[in-house]
């Protein structure tokens, strides 16, 4: 078996922003009066953008669902346009991956807005085959169609394809759904243990990623 094509997560995979969400949960609930609540963050994670909104306003929150998302979208924007970096040897894997002719996209829980200005400022966006939210398919990471709907997309099969990711439910999903699951590490993960246990591989980093595909090209 070679891998041909790559499925990245954004937020804790490809980029370091997740201690930028576990601020924004914080503060806009705090904004709105409202203490949170333990493990707030690690909730959201798991959540489609309507869902959390939901969550924030049982919480309290008196805002409509649209106003919510954006005003969530804004708390994070910034950083996202001028703070929030790559995931450290992300630049290196993306060119080993063109050098061995492997397609790569990137598909997300994440805004779009968000995801295409940190790739912008990265220089990046235009490497990846395409981007793909949950928001604008309406699908959720753990939908049981969702990666075999990015993989099509991909134009690779489930067992050719790779997806890296951080989250224990997203990697649960790939692999029910035949894929090749790359657990990536990340400090902000609470599951670590349940994604590893899912998973084909973990990694510590990016950098172990890249010598795996590399020692695979080399066996096959």
């Amino acid at each position: 078996m070679r891998i041909k094509g790559i499925i990245f997560d954004l937020d804790g995979t490809l980029i370091d922003s997740l201690h930028c969400w576990e601020r924004a949960d914080r503060n806009f609930l705090l904004e709105n009066g409202i203490e949170p609540p333990p493990g707030v963050s690690d909730i959201m994670k798991k959540l489609s953008m309507r869902e959390a909104a939901q969550y924030f306003i049982d919480l309290g929150v008196n805002m409509t669902h649209e106003a919510v998302t954006e005003r969530i979208e804004e708390l994070v924007f910034d950083e996202y346009a001028s703070k929030v970096p790559l995931k450290k040897y992300a630049l290196e894997l993306l060119d080993i991956l063109d050098n061995l002719g492997i397609v790569y996209c990137v598909a997300t829980a994440n805004y779009r807005s968000l995801t295409d200005v940190i790739l912008k400022r990265f220089g990046i966006c235009d490497r990846f085959r395409f981007i793909y939210t949950c928001a604008e398919n309406g699908i959720k990471k753990d939908d049981p169609s969702f990666f075999s709907n990015v993989g099509v997309l991909l134009g690779t099969s489930p067992e050719e394809t790779a997806v890296l990711d951080d989250s224990f439910h997203c990697l649960k999903n790939a692999h029910d759904s035949g894929f090749f699951t790359a657990a990536v590490f990340d400090e902000t993960t609470a599951d670590w243990d349940e994604a590893v246990n899912v998973s084909d591989i973990a990694v510590n980093d990016l950098q172990e990623f890249a010598e795996y595909i590399k020692k695979e090209v080399d066996i096959a």
